[in-house]
């Protein structure tokens, strides 16, 4: 009888240990992986400014300019600092076409992209989504001895309490460069 109760006793510290070992490994590992997913929430813009251009440059024109709206949605959606916000316009400007940058000073570029991010941040506008031209809808030709390619791309803008999505169409001309690469020589809002 006595070693019944002993054996119980035994059994029941057993028992509870085990779920107290089980309870303190449930609370370690869920405050890592609520680490884990704040860090990689937070790292949006860091992840579109890793990629190198230097090495890893958009091989088509429907690459560069997915690149260039996932730079966009950052400018827009994300926060970041004032070091980040300058790492992401000189990502962009990689992007365009030396003609086209050659439209403004470096401190002109940035003047006008912290209006612009500005009001569109004041209106509480963001960008929901985008939308690139299919590669089968993209259109190359050549003018003045450069190979060159027209397509679109579709912002949808959203507003708090709007409800809605606004679509804003974009139609952006590219033109290779000596090292072939494709670059943003200009682009203009689609009207309807």
């Amino acid at each position: 009888m006595k070693h019944s109760k002993i054996a119980k006793t035994v059994i029941i510290v057993v028992i509870l240990a085990a779920i107290i070992l089980v309870y303190y490994y449930y609370l370690g590992h869920r405050a890592k992986r609520q680490e884990v997913e704040e860090a990689v929430a937070a790292t949006v813009v860091q992840s579109v400014l890793m990629r190198d251009l230097e090495h890893n440059y958009p091989p088509t024109p429907k690459e560069v300019v997915k690149y260039y709206a996932e730079i966009t949605e950052c400018f827009y959606n994300e926060t970041y600092t004032d070091e980040e916000l300058t790492l992401l316009a000189d990502k962009i400007q990689q992007l365009y076409d030396a003609e086209l940058a050659a439209n403004k000073t470096q401190e002109q570029y940035m003047e006008d992209l912290k209006t612009e991010i500005a009001e569109m941040k004041g209106k509480q506008l963001t960008i929901a989504s985008y939308e690139v031209s299919a590669s089968t809808d993209v259109e190359e030709f050549t003018q003045s001895g450069y190979s060159c390619a027209r397509l679109y791309c579709t912002f949808y803008l959203r507003q708090p309490g709007n409800g809605g999505r606004v679509a804003s169409q974009e139609r952006f001309v590219l033109r290779k460069d000596e090292d072939g690469h494709w670059k943003i020589l200009g682009w203009e809002l689609v009207e309807d």
